[in-house]
């Protein structure tokens, strides 16, 4: 939503700041300064004024061709791992399961009531791909989101719920609560969620949960995944659920 015009003060400078660098993370390559302030909806002065402590800080970085992420967001995203409590050998397992499969893996987290995707296989010019690092709100309808749900309490399991809803993607979306914990009952008892079609009706997506979640902080849990055309996977499902399986137990080489 554009934003009235005039310098920032207060509370609005910050949040204008962030959305800067929403606009830049999201981009495909380097946005221009003229093209912020149009995004923004704010005066061209205002945005350079905004950009010369985040390019100062290193969260930006000035290009021949407008703003790109800086060097800065590197280190960000390290600190957001280990506060997740997440080994740092477990993004390992993401390339060693992509050559086992051929399919592309997915670390997931869910704390504090969030689901977030934190690293992939995906190659970062991969856009369009449906399953992308960043904040999940289709945990409904994903595999990795399944098994993260199916591991916490009912009562976070509700409000996490009540708060993104359960949209329907596909024809196999499961939209009602109780198919959802009947399913979810069902991923306790197998050790791993499957998703076909329900978030992008061409994938199929199989997630299992990382060891060691009760000792990590604030009871944040982990889940390993995979995601491929749903053609392949119907034909190699055993194949692709042993690999799965072997990666969360840390058996994969």
């Amino acid at each position: 939503m554009p934003r009235p015009a005039g310098g920032p003060t207060g509370p609005q400078s910050v949040d204008r700041a962030l959305e800067i660098l929403d606009v830049v993370a999201d981009a495909a390559g380097p946005v221009g300064a003229r093209e912020l302030a149009r995004r923004l909806g704010c005066s061209l002065s205002t945005v350079y004024h905004l950009l010369a402590p985040l390019t100062a800080r290193g969260h930006l970085a000035r290009t021949a061709d407008g703003y790109a992420p800086g060097p800065r967001v590197a280190s960000l995203h390290r600190s957001y791992r280990r506060h997740l409590g997440l080994d740092p050998r477990a993004a390992e397992l993401l390339p060693r399961l992509r050559r086992a499969t051929g399919a592309e893996a997915y670390l997931s987290a869910y704390r504090d009531g969030r689901i977030v995707m934190t690293d992939s296989t995906v190659p970062v010019t991969d856009r369009e791909h449906p399953f992308l690092p960043g904040p999940e709100t289709r945990a409904h309808a994903t595999a990795h989101g399944k098994v993260l749900l199916a591991g916490v309490p009912r009562p976070a399991r509700r409000r996490y719920l009540a708060e993104h809803g359960m949209a329907r993607y596909t024809g196999r979306t499961i939209t009602g609560a109780e198919r959802f914990e009947a399913e979810l009952a069902g991923v306790r008892a197998q050790g791993f969620a499957v998703s076909i079609g329900e978030a992008d009706p061409a994938f199929t997506c199989l997630a299992a949960v990382l060891p060691g979640g009760a000792g990590v902080p604030d009871g944040a849990l982990h889940a390993v995944s995979v995601s491929l055309p749903t053609a392949d996977f119907l034909r190699r499902r055993g194949e692709i659920r042993a690999a799965v399986a072997r990666a969360a137990a840390g058996r994969l080489r």
